[in-house]
C-alpha cells in the first residue's frame, strides 16, 4: 500500500500527513483527558463550594470537541486506507473503538452531571454522587484516550515498518 509518489524521493505523502494529524489530534485529546485525571486527587475532597469554584476552569472546554472530529477523522481514514494492510488497520480499529469509549463514558456519566448541575453553577442535593458520577468518569474517559493514543501511535509505527520493507532494495 504505497501513496503514488515514495515518501523518500517526493517528500511526505497524503498518508504521512494524515498519520501526524491522527497522532497530533489524539495527543491534544489525550491532554485534556489527562488534565482532568491529574486534578481527581487534589478535587475529589473538596467541599462543594470550593469544588464550584474550580469547575468553573472547564468553562469553555466544549470548544475543543473539533478535535475529536479531526482525530475520528484521521483515524477512519487510516482506517481505510490501510484496510488491507492488519498490522496498521487493527490498531487503528482498536483507537477508534478507544475513542468511542471514552465518548460513551462522557455522554452517560458526565454530561448527564453536567446537566443537573447547570454546568456546575448549581449545587444539586445529590452533589456527592454527582461530582463522584462525573470524577470518575473522567478517569475512566482519560484511561480510555491514553489507550487510543497507544493504539494509533502502534498503527503509525507499523505503516512506518511496513513502508520501509517496501521501499528497501
Amino acid at each position: 500500500m504505497r501513496d503514488s509518489q515514495s515518501s523518500s524521493s517526493q517528500g511526505l505523502t497524503a498518508s504521512d500527513m494524515v498519520a501526524f494529524v491522527a497522532l497530533l489530534a489524539t495527543a491534544l485529546a489525550m491532554g485534556a483527558a489527562l488534565a482532568h485525571a491529574l486534578e481527581f486527587p487534589n478535587k475529589i475532597e473538596l467541599s462543594p463550594d470550593n469544588y464550584l469554584i474550580v469547575q468553573t476552569a472547564y468553562r469553555g472546554w466544549s470548544l475543543l470537541a473539533f478535535l475529536l472530529v479531526i482525530e475520528v477523522a484521521a483515524m477512519l481514514w487510516l482506517a481505510v486506507r490501510y484496510r488491507a494492510v492488519p498490522r496498521v488497520f487493527w490498531p487503528t480499529v482498536a483507537a477508534l473503538a478507544c475513542v468511542a469509549a471514552a465518548q460513551a463514558i462522557f455522554w452517560i456519566w458526565t454530561f448527564p452531571a453536567n446537566q443537573v448541575t447547570d454546568n456546575w453553577t448549581v449545587l444539586p442535593d445529590n452533589f456527592e454522587t454527582l461530582r463522584a458520577q462525573w470524577e470518575y468518569s473522567h478517569l475512566a474517559g482519560a484511561a480510555f484516550q491514553v489507550l487510543a493514543m497507544a493504539a494509533i501511535a502502534i498503527a503509525v509505527i507499523a505503516r512506518c515498518s511496513a513502508r520501509e520493507a517496501v521501499e528497501t532494495p
